[in-house]
């Protein structure tokens, strides 16, 4: 190295911030994100409302293209989850017949294995609440409790403009998802839930959505039942090599 080229890489050096040492913070981050579950039973323990404040704000520091923050919540207690729950009942649409009809979740035929995947986490869950693979009705009664959030005494619709492309939606699920870890970090449960979305058109006067937003889902948040059986089983994920794929360096030429 040159006497030249040691005084610019000082001068450089100086110019650009120190680097700094990070905690080392895996284990903690790693119970957080395999704790993390949809929970389909909730006690009824309130959720102090300074708290729900706190998980929001921490959960817009989500990535954001250009930093747009494109996202909306409407938070919700108790009292409007049963109201909207009884709307909802008495609009004469079942859950299972209600129209997708300002987006879509599922394509109309779901392609393998994601199918089986989706049909493994239902056997699973039913099996857990000990309904049976023909028992119609009790797997649409258990559906429905959907619609009141599991009995959550929190329910939080997430929404976002019709105006916006894609890449808000992709913006939107980071924002959910580190909810949801923040929400967990704090020993609290959740569970998201698109089967609000067929319903838009009775949810939007009872919480003022704009009718220029598009609600994409609802999450239940509170404490977990620990007896319930709902909440007893874990989902699988596939394994690593079955959708990561680690291309390898091109020889040179």
């Amino acid at each position: 190295m040159t006497m030249l080229t040691h005084r610019f890489d000082s001068a450089l050096s100086a110019l650009l911030p120190r680097a700094v040492t990070r905690p080392h913070r895996a284990p903690e981050v790693d119970r957080v994100v395999l704790a993390r579950r949809s929970t389909r039973a909730f006690t009824d323990q309130e959720v102090d409302p300074a708290q729900i404040r706190e998980i929001l704000e921490l959960a817009a520091r989500a990535p954001s293209g250009t930093n747009m923050q494109p996202w909306q919540a409407y938070v919700i207690t108790r009292p409007t989850i049963a109201r909207i729950a009884a709307k909802i009942d008495a609009c004469g649409v079942a859950p299972e017949k209600a129209q997708w009809d300002d987006y879509r979740y599922y394509p109309d035929k779901i392609p393998a294995p994601l199918n089986a995947r989706r049909r493994a986490v239902g056997a699973a869950l039913y099996g857990a609440l000990g309904i049976g693979r023909r028992d119609v009705q009790a797997m649409r009664t258990h559906f429905r409790r959907n619609l009141d959030f599991f009995g959550a005494p929190v329910g939080i619709f997430v929404t976002v403009s019709r105006r916006l492309e894609q890449g808000s939606w992709l913006d939107l699920g980071m924002f959910m998802q580190t909810l949801l870890l923040v929400a967990e970090a704090r020993g609290l449960a959740t569970c998201t839930q698109a089967a609000f979305a067929p319903f838009h058109k009775v949810i939007r006067p009872e919480i003022g959505m704009g009718e220029d937003e598009i609600l994409v889902c609802g999450i239940a948040l509170g404490h977990a039942e620990q007896s319930a059986p709902e909440n007893s089983f874990r989902t699988e994920r596939a394994p690593l090599d079955d959708w990561a794929r680690f291309v390898p360096v091109a020889a040179e030429v």
